[in-house]
């Protein structure tokens, strides 16, 4: 796996796929800059090589037509702050102003290009657009781990363009790392916390993991179709009655595999889905008519905290609760809790999924833990075991 390591970038030119599409306030300015953040390590390095760093990213869904919203330019002054360097802006991504841009640019620049989603060959992977965006660099790194299960040209497309000049930055090394050790390397035992409200958005990944833990964790509005496939009666909670026998062919091949699962003995239960519901605490399999599940019950928090202390290799994705509502928040808190101090105590955790990475720096725990990683539907797609295209085009070696 090459990386920037790999490559000194003195007098070099870097074309960088960054993922910079960060959220604008209504005045247009950046309201979060994690994802900055995240690539600045990277730049740096270019940067210190005395290298120049030329960075393209799409920002929204622009399908293919400028929109003066989705302009990269708003972002320039909160990468100028992050990286400690004026970054200059080129307002298109192609042709002769961007050849001009990129021709003047010394070593220690930055260079920052236009909304790549303003064409809408981005998205198709286009072959000619492709290589136009190459024309930019003397090497290619991707360091967009949120944009890797796309094929786009920027992404993927771009980096047979350079054949022997093409390597990881170092987020997405750290997320193929992350991925990897608790996929292949991870010491056991290995231990899958899955959340949220369908077993259908996770099947794929229950099937795709199950062979590689030793307990799972099911919790969310997941637990309901459970709890129905094993005969229980689950009031108004939310469930799937069609994904039944799906979630007892998950617990056959668990079982078959010897690996535990753990599904919540009791919920905190409430009289409507508010923060200001009437709750009572029920046994998971026994919730009554005119009520839903909206949390883990105190028991419930127990017997999972037991099993994440004990484990050494952990992989969470979902919150086991209604957490955007303080009353139901208690269960998703008390699990980070557990999963912090497993980390502290040597074991590896990885967060990701869009939800468990809200809840993680909601209630802080975003640096108590291994890794967050950076893209939902990419790590998503890695979990499901799918080869990512923008991981493959790096790893491919050229043809001799």
């Amino acid at each position: 796996m090459k990386t920037i390591e790999d490559f000194d970038f003195k007098d070099k030119k870097a074309l960088i796929r960054v993922d910079f599409n960060v959220p604008l306030d209504s005045d247009l300015n950046v309201s979060d800059n994690n994802r900055i953040e995240a690539a600045k390590p990277t730049i740096i390095k270019i940067l210190e090589d005395g290298g120049s760093a030329i960075l393209m990213s799409h920002l929204g869904r622009p399908k293919g037509t400028k929109n003066a919203d989705m302009s990269l330019s708003h972002i320039v002054e909160s990468v100028s702050e992050t990286l400690g360097v004026k970054v200059k802006f080129v307002a298109d991504c192609i042709g002769a102003s961007v050849a001009q841009a990129v021709e003047e640019l010394r070593s220690g620049e930055v260079l920052l290009l236009e909304n790549l989603r303003f064409y809408k060959e981005e998205e198709s992977g286009d072959l000619d657009f492709a290589e136009q965006l190459s024309h930019w660099g003397d090497v290619y790194v991707n360091d967009a781990f949120g944009t890797a299960h796309r094929a786009h040209a920027s992404t993927t497309v771009i980096a047979q363009y350079f054949p022997e000049r093409k390597c990881f930055g170092y987020l997405l090394a750290a997320e193929i790392k992350a991925i990897d050790t608790v996929m292949k390397t991870g010491k056991k035992p290995v231990t899958a916390i899955l959340g949220g409200a369908k077993v259908s958005s996770k099947i794929t990944i229950i099937e795709n993991i199950l062979e590689k833990i030793d307990h799972l964790i099911i919790g969310g509005g997941m637990t309901y179709t459970f709890v129905l496939a094993q005969g229980g009666a689950v009031g108004d909670s939310i469930c799937e009655p069609d994904k039944v026998d799906l979630a007892h062919s998950i617990l056959e091949k668990a079982s078959a595999l010897g690996v535990q699962v753990h599904l919540p003995v009791d919920v905190v239960a409430a009289d409507a889905f508010s923060n200001e519901a009437q709750t009572r605490v029920m046994p998971a399999n026994a919730i009554e008519k005119g009520w839903q599940g909206l949390d883990a019950g105190p028991e419930t928090l127990r017997q999972f905290r037991e099993v994440i202390l004990q484990s050494k290799t952990i992989l969470w994705n979902g919150p086991v609760g209604v957490f955007e509502m303080e009353n139901f928040s208690k269960g998703t808190i008390e699990v980070g809790n557990a999963v912090v101090e497993a980390t502290e105590n040597g074991a590896f955790s990885l967060v990701g999924g869009g939800d468990s990475v809200a809840a993680v720096k909601q209630f802080g725990f975003q640096d108590k833990v291994s890794y967050v990683s950076t893209g939902g539907g990419a790590m998503l797609e890695s979990l499901e075991g799918k080869t990512l295209p923008g991981i493959a085009a790096i790893m491919q070696e050229p043809k001799q």
